[in-house]
């Protein structure tokens, strides 16, 4: 008998009542700052991010590999047999790397997955594997359902400001000051590979939003789809948001949340996103 363990890092954005209910096991990226560390989600919050920006943007980085070992010698004396681990894009962080090297030195079956997204576009891809195992399914079809899952995912962001994408090195320093210049604000996406580039860019914030709508309704014409719109510090902006995708009449399941403080370095206050795939 197979019995199948699901591992995934802190930027999926799932919600705790989910992770308990499916049994996911959620590695906290680290979030540095000069004087101390963080595990991301257990020990700091996306507030406290925000209230410590303006004296000291710290850094992140992956889960540490002793966090690693221990939650795979859990798995292991529990008596797990196989691990899909699913991660943050490969090319974003270097968890991906970091749990294959791991995995080696387990005798269970493990296959490590690059989600090749981030937050809910991550999160939905685990959430579709890990009520999968718990109907029962097999290693090789949660395994399946994981890859055909990632091939539907799409995630679009927008943003207030560009500078901490540009401190962050998540996009170029001209494109941003350019853009925090002339008020455009570009919808971010991911491509293929994994790695956020533009998608459209826009005048203004309110029309940014306008803009991710229409293209919500564009890429889900004549689907049923399940959605999660993001919000980091925004979430009056991003409630409205949801309710207006909602009314769209294409939505099965709508899910609402915050985005991980380790995401919250990298974006700064005022976000807006959603991820999407056909149910």
């Amino acid at each position: 008998m197979e019995k199948i363990g699901i591992v995934t890092d802190s930027s999926c954005d799932l919600d705790d009542e989910i992770a308990t209910k499916y049994g996911i096991h959620i590695l906290p990226l680290i979030i540095a700052y000069r004087n101390k560390t963080y595990r991301d989600r257990i020990e700091i919050k996306p507030q406290e991010v925000y209230d410590s920006l303006e004296k000291e943007i710290p850094k992140t980085s992956m889960p540490l590999m002793d966090d690693a070992k221990k939650l795979f010698d859990k798995l292991k004396m529990e008596g797990y047999t196989h691990v899909i681990a699913i991660t943050i894009s490969s090319a974003l962080s270097g968890t991906y790397g970091m749990l294959n090297t791991v995995s080696k030195e387990y005798d269970m079956n493990v296959k490590v997955i690059d989600s090749k997204s981030l937050s809910m576009g991550l999160g939905f891809i685990v959430y579709e594997v890990a009520k999968a195992i718990k109907d029962g399914k097999s290693f090789e079809d949660a395994c399946r359902i994981a890859k055909n899952v990632k091939d539907k995912i799409r995630v679009f962001f927008t943003l207030k400001t560009l500078k901490y994408l540009k401190m962050g090195g998540r996009i170029g320093k001209v494109e941003a000051n350019m853009g925090d210049l002339l008020n455009v604000k570009p919808i971010i996406s991911v491509d293929g590979d994994g790695f956020l580039y533009s998608y459209a860019k826009v005048l203004g914030w309110r029309r940014a939003i306008d803009k991710m709508f229409d293209i919500f309704l564009k890429e889900s014409q004549g689907k049923k789809v399940n959605v999660a719109v993001m919000n980091g510090g925004d979430e009056e902006e991003a409630r409205e948001f949801a309710m207006k995708v909602k009314s769209s009449g294409n939505v099965d399941e709508l899910f609402m949340g915050q985005i991980s403080p380790v995401l919250v370095v990298h974006t700064g206050p005022g976000l807006v996103g959603i991820g999407f795939y056909q149910s």
